[in-house]
């Protein structure tokens, strides 16, 4: 879907988002800004803030920031396009696609609709099992006999089915209308039968809901040993088994408090898990574990721990989430696997071993790459060369999972090792050897004590030239990099900025290296089309793009020190004056630069012109040189 900037920039104007994040954390005014307790981390006195000026949030406990786009995607677990939807729809406000046809505007509409209508018939139908339950002795008694209290209940929105064919026609007047069927509450007869009869009788219900708390599907179970076991709501426009997780709704607030999230087999575990003190689990809806899953679950934390039984059925379902998680095991995420013992699920060996006991099992998880090595060795004899060779071949596809980083370099190394290979010829035979470390040259003992290279300054008075090296092993580009950090961080916040400097400070700034000068570019390329932005505009039309991180990082000062809100709202002026300084001395870091270069390449006379402009620059700034 291809969203207009434009339309994301009126959706900020609109929104504010004071009001946004007041409807989840309770803001108390303080100076020019808001302050209440961050929900997403645990704390107890005050640390986020949210500033009207601005537009945007920032805790100065977790570093957790951004825009009510933003903060709808971190607390309510949405995607971007699905925050722009629910931000959009309390304005009235159709998203535009850009890629879209009339046509296919109009099929999107339609389905949003009858998506809307379902939910509330499912809603409607999981009120109605919530009463039942209140009216029903025997499922009350199985859930105290489960050890579930009334309130645990309550919050997971606990409900029974009765045993009779057609329960639902006393909430549902009309009980042919369709929308009972599509939504997979009732079933219809084969064969132009006109028979149709409730899908759940006589189960405990358990209702799934989305992020947003939608109820989307329900899960029934036996009260006695009937089978199945478990019956789920069949694949409908509004559930979908292999995107969703029970219990994910609840357990949003516990995940940030936590700091992770467990993972396990059924619906009963998750309840039975927070009332036994671990309210951050989830479950898979009776599917093997989805790369849709892990992605869904690092939108809330970045630490997830897989519960299967010990058991083969455990360990094969274990594999399966292994390989749904590699693509996703980022150097700053942590992925482990915890196996009981085949008696036990979570709820039996907290009720036998206890709740520290657990927390214990908990702790001592394996991690992803000793559960991914494991998974590989497994029927291979190292101690042969055949089963060495066997080993490679079934790593292989694990480690070319994996994304590129310290932890996929670590693991190569490792299996290198197992393999009796070195890492070069390892990485070979998988097709990904690494590229050869570039040679320094920029190190100022390089050139004092290589007579090689000496020559360079003969019959120039090399003490009369400024080594263009000065600074250690920082060089130049260090100044350089920090610098445009600097730069990027004025021209973002205060973009009007940009119309007070000149086109040689515009190619400078654009052809500065990666990442600086992608996002000079974009920035020049928003200004141009859209005009000046505020911050928060800006913030949403760099998601995704290259230079996302690096605007993030040059921003982050300013998030941290709202108290400067009056000298941001107060720069927008042309001729900048601490931004003319920043440019002055990018121009000094790019000509130095030049220089180094040329003499690295041993083109001297190149480097002497190079120094001479500098030179000539210093002495129309007045400039002393050090």
């Amino acid at each position: 879907m291809s969203i207009p900037q434009a339309f994301i920039q009126e959706l900020l104007a609109r929104a504010d988002v004071v009001e946004v994040v007041g409807r989840h954390v309770q803001l108390k005014k303080s100076g020019a800004n808001y302050m209440g307790l961050c929900p997403f981390h645990g704390e107890k006195s005050p640390s986020f803030c949210v500033s009207p000026t601005r537009q945007t949030f920032h805790c100065f406990g977790c570093g957790a920031h951004g825009s009510a786009l933003g903060f709808l995607m971190d607390h309510s677990g949405m995607s971007y396009v699905e925050a722009i939807e629910s931000l959009a729809q309390e304005f009235g406000l159709q998203v535009p696609d850009d890629g879209a046809s009339g046509q296919d505007r109009a099929r999107a509409a339609a389905e949003r609709q009858r998506q809307a209508t379902l939910s509330d018939v499912l809603a409607k139908a999981a009120g109605a099992y919530r009463r039942q339950l209140r009216e029903s002795p025997r499922a009350i008694d199985y859930l105290k006999g489960r050890g579930l209290s009334g309130e645990i209940a309550a919050r997971f929105g606990l409900g029974y089915a009765p045993p009779g064919w057609r329960t639902l026609a006393g909430v549902f007047p009309d009980y042919d209308d369709p929308l009972l069927a599509e939504s997979g509450l009732v079933i219809t007869g084969e064969d132009g039968d006109d028979k149709r009869y409730d899908r759940f009788r006589d189960r405990i219900m358990f209702p799934i809901r989305n992020v947003r708390g939608e109820c989307i599907a329900f899960g029934g179970r036996v009260l006695g040993d009937e089978k199945p076991k478990y019956l789920n709501s069949p694949e409908t426009p509004v559930f979908h088994k292999g995107r969703e997780l029970y219990g994910l709704f609840e357990a949003r607030a516990s995940l940030r408090e936590q700091g992770f999230v467990l993972v396990t087999e059924g619906y009963m575990d998750v309840v039975a898990l927070a009332q036994l003190g671990f309210p951050n689990a989830v479950a898979t809806l009776g599917t093997a574990c989805t790369g849709d899953h892990v992605q869904k679950l690092f939108r809330h934390t970045d630490s997830v721990v897989f519960s299967f039984d010990g058991d083969a059925a455990g360990r094969t379902a274990a594999r399966r989430a292994l390989d749904a998680a590699l693509p996703h095991a980022g150097d700053r995420r942590s992925i482990r696997f915890l196996f009981l013992p085949g008696e036990h699920d979570p709820d039996s060996y907290i009720r036998a071993f206890g709740h520290d006991a657990f927390a214990r099992a908990l702790a001592e998880a394996v991690p992803l790459s000793r559960f991914m090595i494991d998974a590989a060795r497994e029927g291979c004899d190292l101690a042969e060369a055949e089963g060495r060779a066997r080993l490679a071949s079934h790593a292989a596809p694990l480690w070319r999972a994996l994304p590129q980083g310290a932890l996929r370099r670590q693991l190569l190394g490792e299996l290198a090792g197992l393999v009796q290979l070195a890492v070069p010829e390892l990485a070979q035979l998988w097709g990904d050897a690494p590229a050869a470390a570039p040679q320094r040259r920029d190190n100022r003992s390089d050139y004092q004590n290589d007579s090689n290279r000496r020559p360079f300054h003969k019959g120039y008075g090399a003490e009369s030239l400024e080594n263009p090296v000065r600074g250690g092993g920082s060089g130049p580009r260090a100044g350089l990099s920090s610098r445009a950090d600097h730069a990027a961080r004025i021209l973002l916040t205060r973009m009007a900025a940009w119309d007070g400097l000149s086109s040689a400070d515009h190619a400078l700034l654009c052809a500065l290296p990666a990442p600086h000068g992608p996002l000079f570019v974009w920035l020049e390329g928003q200004l141009l089309e859209h005009g000046v932005q505020p911050w928060a505009a800006l913030r949403e039309g760099l998601r995704g793009h290259t230079s996302e991180a690096l605007a993030l990082k040059a921003t982050a000062l300013l998030q941290e020190a709202p108290a400067s809100e009056a000298n941001e709202a107060s720069s927008g002026d042309e001729g900048d004056p601490e931004l003319r300084g920043l440019l002055d001395l990018l121009h000094d870091d790019q000509l130095k630069q030049q220089e180094t270069d040329a003499l690295a390449a041993n083109d001297l006379e190149r480097y002497r012109l190079l120094h001479a402009q500098r030179r000539e620059r210093a002495g129309a700034k007045g400039e002393t040189r050090r």
